[in-house]
């Protein structure tokens, strides 16, 4: 079966299931990546991984919260969703208009938003987990990389983990998105900044959403002074760099970019990557900020 098939044959009782008037063989891909994202004329229509059905749900749960809010996100269809099919989740969204990836400012705005947001008594959130599956995106990396260096990237959360754990006290915790930067906010043509992948959104510090903007002017050279200093007046003056658990954060979140290449490197490029940044790491190519690219 290709894989254009394959996903036919999934969609079709899902768009049969929800009463859409598509037919599979219309959808047009969008994204074929963790989540499969096609798109039917003025509907998105996105197929998760297996096993993943209470995370879809949340993420239609969220979405709709944030609607009732006032918070500019992306909507779900008014249908019953998701929808299962052979262990699948699949769930329907309104088509964005046109638009273009958020600036900082966006960034800094919606979740000023979304922080001050009183925590949902009717939704089931959970914890925000910034580990989850670094220890199995070590094991995918078995076979390529050295064993020295894959021990080392174990050691190194298991540090991570017990750091987590003795973090300062912050901001109260509130609803975190999990994965803000300016790739998660489309901006609309009419100004409209909108909040994107909702499916890691979660209760826990609110600092973990500010730190991946902030490490982009000091682990790497992503952002200029200049554009950090808008991020924080926008966001209402608070400077994660300035709280004491900062770096603990921004060594959690520099695995991760580093793990997300190593799970992919039977891909030379992506395995090239990976070992720069465990280069990086490890203090083999002197201190921050370190050259690494920006596809992340």
């Amino acid at each position: 079966m290709t894989t254009g098939t394959f996903y036919e044959h999934l969609l079709s009782p899902a768009l049969k299931a929800a009463q859409l008037s598509f037919e599979a063989n219309q959808a047009r891909p969008v994204r074929l990546g963790e989540n499969a994202i096609f798109q039917f004329a003025d509907t998105i229509v996105r197929i998760s991984r297996p096993g993943q059905v209470k995370a879809a749900q949340r993420e239609v749960d969220v979405a709709r919260w944030l609607a009732s809010a006032g918070v500019p996100a992306v909507r779900p269809l008014s249908v019953e969703q998701p929808i299962l099919v052979e262990d699948r989740a699949v769930t329907f969204w309104e088509l964005l208009p046109e638009h273009t990836p958020g600036t900082v400012t966006d960034v800094a705005r919606l979740l000023r938003r979304l922080h001050s947001l009183p925590l949902p008594e009717h939704l089931e959130l959970g914890t925000l987990d910034p580990f989850v599956r670094l220890r199995d995106r070590i094991a995918d990396a078995s076979g390529f990389f050295s064993t020295e260096d894959l021990n080392w990237l174990s050691c190194r959360l298991d540090h991570l983990e017990q750091a987590w754990d003795r973090l300062p006290e912050g901001q109260p915790q509130s609803v975190v998105h999990g994965d803000a930067w300016t790739g998660n906010v489309a901006r609309c043509t009419d100004g409209t900044a909108v909040l994107l992948d909702l499916e890691r959104c979660s209760v826990g510090p609110p600092e973990w959403d500010l730190v991946s903007t902030a490490m982009k002017t000091s682990t790497v050279t992503w952002l200029d002074q200049a554009d950090y200093t808008r991020f924080v007046e926008s966001y209402g003056g608070y400077d994660v760099v300035r709280w004491p658990g900062f770096t603990v954060m921004r060594d959690i979140r520099e695995l991760r970019m580093t793990l997300y290449f190593a799970q992919h490197a039977a891909r030379p490029s992506m395995r090239d990557q990976a070992q720069l940044r465990i280069d990086c790491l490890r203090g083999r190519r002197g201190n921050r900020p370190w050259p690494w690219t920006p596809d992340t």
